[in-house]
């Protein structure tokens, strides 16, 4: 009888020889083996949305690291700590002294101490003399001025130049008042004149500008003349401290509501 021959009785020989073990019809194979591939299909979709979800969610993570979202400014004292007084760049402020050298675009000058600045004039600079309006010509080599601008350490982008008819750049009213001159490697003063504001603490307050910025700027520099004010800061209480750099004392000047110096350290 032929292997082929549908008659063959080999299927009984076989099925005798392994007792129990029952073979499927060919449909239901394909039945199991279509149920299996759906099933890895399933389990394959599942594990790629867990990673899906996994790689979307990192980011998040990340950002709310404290070292991705950063913890504030801690800044020192002289820059501002904390959520207050925090500089991230220059600020308005200003110096008085002798013009030195006058170029197309601005002047060098020499403060009351000694400290040399370098003023910078754009075309929305304004001048007066005295208090009548003036031009650029006023800001001759050997006047004394008054910049007020914003201050980059010892650089000011004028806003204003004031000449001060007959001044001496303020030299001797930094005398009179004990302004200390910077000098390298020579710490500074520690002496207070004056009221310093209640609970102040160095570092406080929020930087300002404008019209508040100039005024407080005007009237410290008008009693302490010799440094440069770098930055105007108002306090809890509506003081301000005029913040002082390029002398040895003051460093911080404080002025009331009403633009009038009480007191200085």
């Amino acid at each position: 009888m032929s292997d082929h021959d549908p008659t063959s009785s080999r299927e009984p020989l076989e099925s005798s020889r392994r007792p129990g073990v029952r073979r499927l019809p060919p449909n239901s194979r394909r039945g199991r083996i279509a149920a299996a591939a759906l099933l890895c299909a399933v389990i394959g979709l599942s594990a790629g949305c867990s990673s899906t979800s996994a790689t979307t969610a990192s980011p998040s993570a990340t950002a709310s690291s404290p070292a991705a979202t950063g913890s504030g400014s801690t800044g020192s004292p002289e820059t501002g700590g904390g959520d207050s007084n925090a500089r991230s760049g220059p600020a308005e402020g200003g110096a008085t002294g002798t013009v030195d050298t006058v170029s197309a675009s601005g002047f060098t000058m020499t403060t009351a101490t000694g400290q040399k600045v370098t003023v910078d004039e754009a075309s929305s600079t304004t001048y007066l003399n005295g208090t009548t309006s003036a031009s650029a010509s006023a800001v001759t080599a050997g006047a004394s001025v008054l910049v007020l601008g914003t201050t980059d350490s010892t650089t000011i982008t004028a806003a204003q130049v004031t000449v001060q008819p007959n001044g001496d750049g303020g030299s001797a009213t930094a005398s009179a008042a004990g302004v200390v001159p910077f000098q390298q490697g020579a710490s500074s003063e520690s002496k207070q004149v004056g009221q310093i504001p209640a609970n102040y603490s160095e570092g406080s307050g929020t930087v300002v500008g404008g019209t508040e910025a100039d005024k407080a700027t005007e009237a410290a520099l008008a009693a302490y003349p010799g440094g440069v004010v770098d930055r105007v800061v108002k306090l809890s209480d509506g003081e301000y401290e005029v913040h002082n750099i390029g002398v040895n004392w003051p460093h911080h000047v404080f002025v009331d509501q009403d633009f009038k110096v009480v007191g200085a350290e």
